[in-house]
């Protein structure tokens, strides 16, 4: 049995970073946000899961300045595990948590690229699940995909759930990730459910997005459909630079926890600082709930050959970097999103406007 118990979303402060040492400010920060987040929300139940937002170790230089991707791979990006998820590993020793967190990193398997990846580390200090984003923010995030080394990713990983969306079982439930703009689209949600998934991490999402209800429509929309938690953090104020004296409130805070039935049950609207969302999590009521419920546990009743006919049209290019580096900005809208509509034009899908 899986006793309830409170799971926390971290809203940190961060300090963008131009060298991997850099990172190093932000790690510290984050520590000492723990400590004092895990102590507080622990008063009733104790805390089990520690959350920390998308952006939270590095910032956002490589997408907010256009950066070179390799030269970001190069300087910037880290290896997981490696010395930041050792650093992670023990903050989770000392305080007995599972610690679930993203970082731009390298693989093995494709020198002078990074991906954005998702990474579970478990309270004996060690990573146990790394998920490598899957929707990026399209028209300014230079992370690889899978989709984008498609025929490689296949050939290394196979064309599973598990090459996708990985989940990881563990004592307090069974562990996903679909951060940030993943959430934007209702299929990472399903596939991390189609593997299992039963609680979500989800995170960050920036303004005016937030602001204007996005991100709390799709994180309750996903949790709803799929009937698993989803622990949506944001962060908090952005320095751009590790020189920089203002902070800027880039991401508009509403960071929030909802439960399986599409329920926000944390709440922590504030963006503009450092702070913390925190919610009890009780995996044995999601679990009945899936299994008794005739109704609103929809995914039983999944027509799935049906749905299949959806998407047996191309969309979006696979393989866009299997040799080359990503595209820059202007270059992505010129090379991608612009020829990707017209294409939905052409063939009918959408209908273009009269000018």
């Amino acid at each position: 049995m899986v006793e309830p118990y409170t799971a926390v979303g971290l809203v940190p402060t961060i300090y963008g970073v131009r060298k991997r040492a850099e990172i190093r400010r932000n790690l510290d920060h984050i520590s000492e946000m723990i400590a004092a987040a895990t102590w507080l929300s622990g008063m009733d139940l104790p805390v089990r899961l520690v959350v920390i937002p998308e952006g939270a170790l590095q910032g956002f230089t490589d997408e907010v300045f256009d950066t070179e991707h390799v030269k970001f791979a190069e300087e910037v990006a880290i290896d997981i595990p490696g010395p930041e998820t050792e650093y992670l590993g023990e903050v989770a020793r000392h305080w007995n948590i599972y610690i679930m967190a993203q970082a731009k990193a390298r693989h093995e398997a494709f020198p002078g690229m990074y991906f954005n990846v998702g990474f579970v580390i478990d309270p004996n200090g060690e990573v146990i699940l790394r998920h490598h984003k899957v929707a990026p923010l399209y028209p300014v995030e230079h992370s690889v995909t899978p989709y984008d080394v498609w025929d490689k990713w296949i050939e290394l990983y196979g064309r599973t759930l598990d090459a996708f969306y990985p989940v990881v079982r563990t004592e307090i439930g069974n562990l996903g990730v679909m951060m940030a703009n993943e959430g934007s689209y209702p299929e990472n949600a399903r596939g991390l459910a189609m593997n299992g998934a039963e609680i979500v991490y989800r995170a960050s999402y920036p303004h005016p997005a937030t602001g204007n209800e996005f991100f709390e429509i799709q994180n309750r929309a996903r949790a709803l459909d799929n009937n698993f938690y989803v622990l949506a953090p944001n962060v908090g104020t952005y320095y751009l630079e590790q020189t920089s004296t203002t902070p800027i409130d880039t991401f508009g805070g509403r960071s929030m926890v909802v439960d399986y039935k599409g329920r926000i049950i944390g709440s922590h609207l504030y963006g503009g600082g450092s702070g913390y969302v925190a919610a009890t999590i009780d995996i044995e009521a999601l679990r009945h709930y899936r299994c008794r419920a005739n109704w609103g546990n929809w995914m039983k009743d999944l027509q799935t050959e049906q749905y299949s006919i959806i998407y047996e049209h191309q969309i979006y290019p696979k393989n866009l970097y299997l040799d080359h580096p990503p595209y820059k900005h202007a270059e992505y809208r010129d090379q991608v999103t612009r020829p990707t509509i017209e294409r939905l034009i052409q063939e009918g899908i959408w209908t273009k406007p009269s000018q």
